[in-house]
């Protein structure tokens, strides 16, 4: 029969390991969320999740648990002001892509309106 210090040293040992995997994922979830291009994040992301999900009930009982914990905490609450903060995109991208329409049909109405003129031979005024 082994040791219960050995057997705990070994859990420790386990569950460490699983939590800095779990932290390295999540930091680079976090720098991809801020350089474009970064779809790779959410599925890093849920690797993560799992991991933390898996192995809390492992954790229950020592000073790990409550980075299993932390870890999910974060997710959750960062996962909420995403879905909170979303309809801000709205705001953002609807007026740019409002002025864009707007000045391409601006645009292509002064290039009908100047070829008309052309084709009539009319100058077009300054």
């Amino acid at each position: 029969m082994s040791d219960p210090t050995e057997l705990m040293t070994q859990r420790l040992r386990s569950l460490h390991t699983a939590g800095t995997v779990s932290y390295v994922l999540h930091l680079l979830v976090a720098v991809g969320a801020m350089i474009p291009g970064g779809q790779w994040g959410p599925i890093l992301l849920l690797v993560a999740l799992t991991i933390d999900l898996l192995k809390r009930s492992e954790a229950v009982g020592t000073w790990q648990h409550s980075h299993f914990a932390w870890r999910i905490r974060s997710v959750v609450w960062c996962g909420l002001a995403y879905l909170l903060t979303s309809p801000l995109w709205l705001f953002f991208l609807w007026p740019g892509f409002l002025a864009w329409l707007i000045i391409s049909i601006w645009f292509l109405v002064r290039i009908v309106r100047g070829f008309l003129a052309m084709t009539d031979e009319r100058a077009m005024p300054y």
